[in-house]
């Protein structure tokens, strides 16, 4: 049995390995290479911290699976980054593609991982209209394998990298994506789907923000008070810039129905899309959600000889698409719309709305 601790241990850190040390949490190591134990910046979050140890320190049965490796992977790409031989950004994007990766690969060993368990989770989220950002994930996911091959303690089994085209696996096609959601059809989607989901589709039509990387992850701290009204105060992810959309029309009327009229409950962080139990949703889980809504959609239309028996599949990612495209129509201005899409220039907007909105146009009717 250890030592009491001296001062208490006020913050609860006995047993995690954790040490509070000139304002910050500090991690210590077992048996990194080259040292007998290291000491890692944890930052200043008390549960953050935790969680990450609770991770490295692995009471549970997750030695040796993809989730493990892959804090292992993070935690050796931080230093990489603090020592500034690898960059920031990519950081960032891999710590996004964890949370999607995770949920499809994080209890499997990476020695089971086959080009067959890629090449599903790319078409999964293929159809789920977010074909890119799972080609970003795998990239993420064959990084982590390639490490793991180097070291020495690797699983004996593994020996080669199944994310890589050498083993049959084909990216999804990255092209624009044209998909333009009807009226009709967000209509009579939003009309069967689950309560959350009507939510998603609102958020991201309405804000035009990135469902997969921010909506997701809003609590009620991101709804402010400003002068006599609400606004939506947050930082998107991608770009990192301060936004402050105001709660008006539609938009304003779901957040008070989620978070009602009194600006102390603000205070409490809880999920704005949540579920039954008020935790997070994952993205794929909604996702799934929303393809059921369509594939309900599609087979009433199909019995009633209905328009939409024959409805395209698409992701939470094209209502952002028609969100634009709609306010382009409308005649917003294109500066509006850029900046709530976050693009860095307005061509990049244009083009954004463009694949989407085609417009017929007459033949020639002169008469000869």
């Amino acid at each position: 049995m250890g030592r009491k601790r001296k001062d208490g241990d006020p913050l609860g850190l006995a047993g995690t390995r954790l040490a509070w040390r000139h304002g910050r949490f500090w991690y210590r190591h077992r048996g990194t290479p080259a040292r007998a134990e290291w000491w890692e910046d944890m930052g200043t979050d008390v549960a953050e911290s935790k969680r990450m140890a609770r991770l490295y320190n692995n009471p549970g049965d997750d030695f040796g699976t993809t989730r493990y490796w892959m804090a292992l992977f993070l935690q050796d790409f931080r230093a990489q980054v603090a020592a500034k031989t690898r960059s920031q950004r990519t950081l960032e994007d891999y710590e996004d593609a964890q949370e999607h990766l995770m949920t499809y690969f994080g209890r499997m060993y990476p020695e089971k991982i086959g080009p067959n368990n890629v090449t599903n989770y790319l078409q999964m989220h293929a159809d789920a209209g977010r074909p890119v950002p799972a080609n970003r994930e795998r990239a993420c996911l064959s990084s982590m394998i390639s490490w793991l091959l180097r070291r020495d303690d690797r699983p004996p089994s593994l020996v080669v990298n199944p994310c890589m085209r050498a083993s049959g696996v084909v990216r999804n096609t990255e092209t624009n994506r044209e998909r333009y959601v009807t009226d009709a059809e967000y209509l009579a989607v939003y009309k069967v789907a689950p309560r959350s989901v009507q939510i998603m589709m609102e958020l991201t039509y309405r804000t035009l923000q990135r469902p997969e990387s921010d909506i997701i992850r809003w609590t009620t701290t991101i709804v402010k008070r400003k002068g006599d009204g609400r606004i939506l105060h947050f930082r998107q992810g991608k770009t990192g810039r301060l936004m402050e959309i105001e709660l008006v029309g539609r938009l304003q009327t779901m957040i008070e129905h989620i978070v009602g009229s009194n600006d102390k409950v603000l205070k409490f962080k809880q999920p704005i899309v949540a579920t039954l139990s008020g935790e997070l949703y994952t993205y794929d889980g909604l996702s799934s959600m929303l393809r059921r809504a369509i594939n309900e959609v599609r087979a009433d239309h199909k019995e009633k000889g209905g328009e939409l028996s024959m409805m395209e599949n698409f992701g939470f990612r094209d209502l952002k698409g028609k969100g634009a495209t709609d306010m382009w129509l409308s005649g917003t201005p294109i500066e509006t719309i850029q900046a709530l899409c976050g693009h860095a220039d307005k061509a990049t907007t244009e083009k954004y709305i463009k694949a989407r909105y085609r417009e017929s146009i007459k033949p020639n009717l002169i008469t000869l």
